[in-house]
């Protein structure tokens, strides 16, 4: 983590002050102790491992709760170029944007295997149909994002916070977008991905509880069809068999059954399609009614600084 921070700005064009927040995700490896011997301006210290999407959130909370009006998140282990921050940031105060995500050179990447390659290929293009986005890079952690932004994202994965971000950002309509970064060379092997198999299962599991979780009415619509389709099949085939074949003394009773068991688990999981759907809704007006109480408390804070520094002038 000393190589990243001694790689940090200290100031940037645009930007009247540039503090550092640092994460300890409760590691035993002298984290916070590195993090102050670089004058670190915040440390968020977790007394137990609580995983890098409630990491991530816990990020936010603080830089929001020390009034940051941009925040950039970027990994401890150097991936990262530093001096890609400037660029990074550049969309939101020209205010283009909201969020800005780091495009990484994937294909030049030595240390990305080709079924990484791959699997991050498919986890952007599934965010981008999921979340009507642009997004190249989905799983790039280097971003940027506006406290305006910040107040509006939740994560509900416990495994990662880049593609749910991204789909939260299509689906409130927060202004995104991307820039091409560069990567440093790899100091250490991911402690992300324990192995390839690990990171497809968890990969797959991610898109599809992303899929589930934001589009409710269509997953369970394509679940559903499937057995409906099967029994709507069988059901067929059972009338051509008693009217059409007509074998005397068999009634196929059997592919009845089936059928018709296989057409009600169809119609229960589009029922349970709908249900999430609305369910869906509810969270939408929760997180308006938060973001709403979010922006009248941080209006609060400030107008009571602003009091307080006027008081202090005069």
């Amino acid at each position: 983590m000393g190589t990243t921070l001694e790689a940090l700005p200290r100031a940037l064009p645009g930007v009247d002050k540039v503090e550092w927040l640092v994460i300890n995700d409760g590691s035993t490896d002298k984290t916070v102790e590195v993090a102050r011997n670089h004058n670190v301006n915040h440390v968020v210290d977790l007394p137990q491992h609580v995983g890098l999407a409630k990491a991530f959130i816990e990020g936010l909370e603080k830089a929001l709760a020390v009034d940051a009006d941009i925040i950039v998140n970027t990994d401890a282990d150097n991936q990262y170029v530093a001096d890609d921050i400037a660029k990074l940031i550049q969309p939101i105060l020209d205010g283009r944007s909201e969020i800005v995500i780091g495009n990484r050179p994937i294909n030049e990447i030595a240390h990305f295997s080709p079924l990484k390659r791959f699997l991050q290929r498919l986890g952007s293009w599934t965010v981008r149909k999921v979340s009507g986005t642009d997004i190249p890079d989905a799983p790039s952690g280097f971003r940027a994002i506006s406290w305006k932004a910040a107040m509006q994202l939740n994560v509900f994965n416990a495994h990662t916070y880049t593609l749910e971000t991204i789909i939260q950002a299509g689906h409130r309509n927060i202004p995104i977008t991307w820039v091409d970064i560069q990567v440093n060379e790899e100091l250490r092997p991911s402690r992300l991905v324990k192995s390839i198999s690990s990171y497809v299962f968890r990969s797959v599991s991610v898109m599809v509880r992303i899929f589930m979780l934001y589009r409710p009415l269509r997953y369970f619509l394509t679940l559903g069809s499937v057995p409906f389709v099967l029994g709507s099949l069988l059901g067929l085939r059972w009338l051509a068999l008693v009217y059409v074949v007509a074998e005397p003394g068999r009634t196929y009773l059997p592919s009845l059954v089936l059928a018709a068991i296989l057409i009600l688990i169809g119609v229960q999981i589009w029922v349970l399609g709908f249900v999430a759907d609305l369910m869906s809704a509810n969270r939408t007006l929760l997180e308006e009614v938060r973001f709403r109480l979010r922006m009248a408390e941080r209006e609060k804070i400030r107008s009571a600084r602003e009091a307080q520094n006027n008081e202090t002038k005069g």
